[in-house]
């Protein structure tokens, strides 16, 4: 029995291991092309020298080509010197330049009324209506003013055929006086699914059921408590955008 614990306890340790050095495929011999460029300079220097007359020409041009061998094979943090040398050529030209310098403080504050959204968006404007609280987003280009409402509604598909019906005439019949109005831009339902704790169907049942013992009410709290940690809420926003142009001579 011991031999055998030991064994689950020798299979369950964590075993290193040790990954071979990642494959670099250079463009000749396994060299990058900066590593060839130094090469064959120290390279030529010595042959060079050598059909100079040797001698004190090794010694005077040593310099040259040790230089150049030690930049094509001394790493740096994983990487030849001589790679290292652009990298370096363009910080520095980029430091002379004032490239690395913020133009303006980042961390300031913005504006009030403005947004921090990239290109065409950052000519947004964020509006509030002092009496209602509501808040507007504002396009100057588009000349629109849009307002994002939620909505609360109970669940169509659960609800009687003529129901359903009787609400989705009313819904065209807001539609149709939208589009007669000339004055909205643009109209647009949103629905998400949000990820959602469980809270609310246990405050929901907690307010509107009827826990009476019957094998119903039973059923129906241990399924909102199964459900509660992977449950999940819809989220309607009715966005209203109102053309600026059209309504410019509206009247209220």
């Amino acid at each position: 029995m011991s031999s055998t614990n030991n064994d689950r306890q020798t299979a369950g340790e964590l075993v290193p291991v040790k990954f071979s050095r990642l494959t670099r495929r250079g463009v000749l011999l396994g060299l990058s092309l900066t590593q060839l460029i130094a090469l064959a300079i120290g390279g030529a220097t010595l042959i060079g020298a050598f059909y100079a007359g040797g001698g004190m020409l090794l010694a005077y041009t040593a310099p040259v080509w040790v230089l150049a061998a030690a930049l094509t094979w001394i790493p740096i943090a994983g990487r030849p010197i001589v790679e290292w040398l652009p990298i370096a050529c363009w910080w520095l030209w980029r430091t002379t330049g004032g490239q690395l310098l913020y133009r303006r403080r980042i961390v300031v504050p913005r504006p009030v009324g403005t947004l921090a959204l990239p290109g065409d968006m950052a000519r947004l404007r964020e509006y509030t209506d002092p009496d209602t609280g509501a808040g507007m987003i504002h396009d100057p280009h588009a000349a629109t003013l849009t307002v994002v409402c939620e909505v609360t509604h109970p669940a169509f598909v659960l609800l009687d055929p003529g129901e359903q019906e009787r609400r989705v005439t009313s819904w065209g019949r807001v539609l149709a006086t939208v589009c007669r109005s000339g004055r909205i831009a643009t109209l647009q339902v949103l629905e998400r699914t949000l990820p959602d704790s469980g809270t609310g169907l246990a405050e929901w049942w907690a307010a509107h059921g009827t826990p009476d013992g019957s094998w119903a009410a039973d059923t129906y709290a241990e399924l909102i408590e199964r459900a509660g940690p992977a449950g999940e809420r819809h989220a309607t926003t009715l966005s209203l955008s109102l053309d600026m142009r059209g309504s410019s001579g509206m009247r209220v």
